[in-house]
């Protein structure tokens, strides 16, 4: 067998599985239109040991895109296998193990796609992510880029981007990772992988944005205006695929369904039953038939077309704006704790509602109710500290409130040495930093309040924003992240623009939601691509099962300009008791900015409600 990789240290024996080390560079970041252009697999044993070793150059026929990143010129590919070639092999080495790859969801998307095109099934139940594990430990690097965990492991990595050398150097970093895991006595974020073997998984092709904004609903024997959001239900003399596409051509906003918003909605059937004409009712929803809808059709007056954003200046202005408004699609339940209030920032930071500090201290807290925790937790960044909600690495100081010495944590904490306080030592004067671990300086971003908002006055190289959504470890429930991609209404302008588990990504791909583990989910959302009606993509979490957030504890959130990128900005959430559904978090513009705002507001409704307030028809 090949020994060029370090054998993998199995530390406990919950980490014994077959893997499969694995590692693919591609002709661009979209796994349903761009294309692998070479493979690399590196398998080991439950013990530990190297059982096997593949790489080959792949032919994508097609343009391999940027050569200046991979080095993969079509001269190079030339001569190389197609994927439908080396698939059968890349599948005999991947079935009945686990993949583990270094952001996992991009390999594996990119694998299900080519297999699927290949006409086969991906043997993959179970994956493993390394940049997953690694927030988890939370090591002491500027970032956790492949390269800067090899840095910090004392891995050698001799040519980034090629894949053999890239699943070598990952094969090193799994290893001390296994290791700091089971130090701090963490579970693996193992996440199951349905099966993806067709391509059905792909997006619908985009709708097409309208481009002008919603003038309201039509007046009684008013025209049509361009920008009018309209609805169509039950059956039509003229074909429905003629009837949009003339509607779109006027410069209409054909919706899927019907809001408060709904401009109008076109029947036939006066007396329909279906779900669009009920709520067409319950709005007050004008209704019109198909033939003095065709007639209006024929003199569509002038619209207001969206106002296309200026460029964002360099640098954020010298005070935040006053500030919108949270969202609330149905009531909201009455707030009990008080706003938090504004804290001042260094002069080098953004001008926010945040906190920042160069050496800043980690608290984990443990025992207590969720009120007490909670209230901990808030003095915690109130004194400019970040509130951890697992032991990991970057963990300073620990807070035991009644309880807490039975946490199984516990022990670890002891064993590591950490401070462990009372809970008046946060009532205390300000101490001098004396923190017991490297805190990570790259990443430690802003601390938000909730609340609290950052300015992102500039975009990341490839505009896309990384949100991730993190909390502790669940035995009787799921959570689940969505996304909301919403208009000037606060609407949805189709029910794609509703991303979830069962569409996780948006039809323009502009948004899309991934899965890094049982704890820990995320959302990118690209605005370079968002269209000129878009104002708002609002991230939120629902509980499948039948706990509320007061069980599940306080949920975390981080803003960064990539999955492994250091952290723009966080925040710790307590804000739910009793509430299923949580408002996380929102990114909206401002003028020509960006915002970002940490919110936390929870609705008892559960996701049913939020879902149809943003005007997504619920079948």
């Amino acid at each position: 067998m090949l020994s060029v990789a370090p054998a993998l240290d199995v530390p406990r024996p919950d980490y014994a599985h077959d893997w499969a080390l694995v590692d693919v560079e591609t002709s661009g970041l979209v796994p349903r239109r761009d294309r692998i252009l070479s493979v690399a697999v590196l398998t080991f044993g439950p013990d530990g040991t190297q059982t096997g070793e593949f790489s080959t150059l792949v032919n994508p026929g097609c343009d391999p895109g940027p050569v200046h990143v991979h080095g993969l010129t079509p001269e190079r590919l030339a001569g190389a296998p197609t994927f439908d070639q080396v698939a059968e092999r890349v599948g005999a080495l991947l079935r009945d193990r686990v993949l583990v790859a270094h952001n996992a969801q991009f390999d594996y998307d990119f694998l299900a796609h080519e297999f699927a095109r290949a006409r086969l099934r991906l043997p993959v139940t179970q994956r493993l992510c390394t940049l997953a594990l690694n927030r988890r430990v939370e090591p002491p690097t500027d970032d956790l880029s492949l390269a800067s965990l090899a840095a910090h492991y004392g891995v050698p990595q001799t040519r980034a981007h090629d894949a053999l050398d890239d699943t070598r150097v990952l094969a090193g970093i799994f290893r001390a990772s296994l290791a700091e895991a089971a130090r701090l006595d963490l579970p693996l974020p193992l996440v199951p992988c349905p099966p993806r073997q067709d391509p059905q998984f792909a997006p619908n092709p985009p709708k097409t944005p309208c481009a002008f904004r919603n003038p309201g609903r039509l007046e009684p024997g008013g025209p049509l205006v361009q920008g009018m959001k309209i609805a169509i239900t039950g059956e039509t003399t003229t074909a429905r695929a003629e009837l949009v596409g003339r509607s779109v051509g006027a410069g209409l906003n054909m919706m899927a369904s019907v809001s408060r918003h709904t401009s109008v909605l076109v029947t036939n059937e006066a007396a329909s039953a279906s779900a669009k004409a009920r709520r067409a009712a319950a709005e007050g929803v004008p209704v019109l038939d198909e033939d003095t809808f065709l007639r209006l059709l024929e003199d569509v007056r002038p619209g207001t077309p969206h106002v296309k954003q200026s460029p964002a200046p360099t640098a954020p202005p010298a005070a935040a704006p006053a500030e919108v408004p949270a969202p609330e699609p149905f009531p909201v339940p009455a707030r009990t704790e008080p706003a938090p209030a504004a804290v001042t920032t260094p002069p080098s930071a953004p001008t926010h509602p945040a906190v920042a500090a160069p050496r800043r201290r980690r608290v984990l807290v443990l025992g207590g109710t969720h009120e007490a925790a909670s209230a901990a937790r808030v003095r915690i960044v109130e004194r400019g500290w970040a509130a951890a909600l697992n032991l990991s690495a970057s963990v300073t100081d620990v807070i035991l409130l009644p309880g807490g010495e039975t946490d199984r944590r516990m022990a670890r904490v002891t064993a590591l040495e950490l401070p462990v306080h009372a809970p008046d030592w946060l009532g205390a004067p300000p101490a001098p930093e004396t923190v017991a671990a490297p805190a990570r300086t790259g990443t430690a971003g802003a601390v938000l309040p909730r609340g609290g908002v950052v300015d992102l006055p500039t975009l990341p190289s490839n505009g896309r924003w990384h949100l991730g959504a993190s909390w502790a470890r669940q035995s009787d429930c799921e959570i689940d992240v969505v996304a909301f991609v919403l208009d000037e209404d606060e609407q949805v302008s189709c029910d794609g623009d509703f991303v979830f588990y069962g569409a996780p990504e948006s039809p323009d791909g502009a948004v899309r939601l991934l899965c890094d583990g049982p704890t820990e989910q995320s959302v990118t959302v690209d605005l370079t691509v968002l269209p000129p009606a878009v104002r708002r993509v609002a991230i939120a979490a629902a509980i499948d099962g039948a706990a509320v957030f007061g069980d599940i504890g306080a949920v975390q959130i981080t803003l960064a300009p990539g999955s492994d990128a250091p952290v723009t900005a966080q925040a710790t959430l307590d804000a739910a008791t009793s509430e299923r559904t949580l408002l996380l978090a929102e990114l909206y513009r401002r003028g020509p900015l960006w915002r970002f705002r940490a919110v936390g507001q929870g609705y008892d409704q559960g996701l049913e409600g939020l879902v149809r307030g943003y005007g997504v028809e619920v079948k």
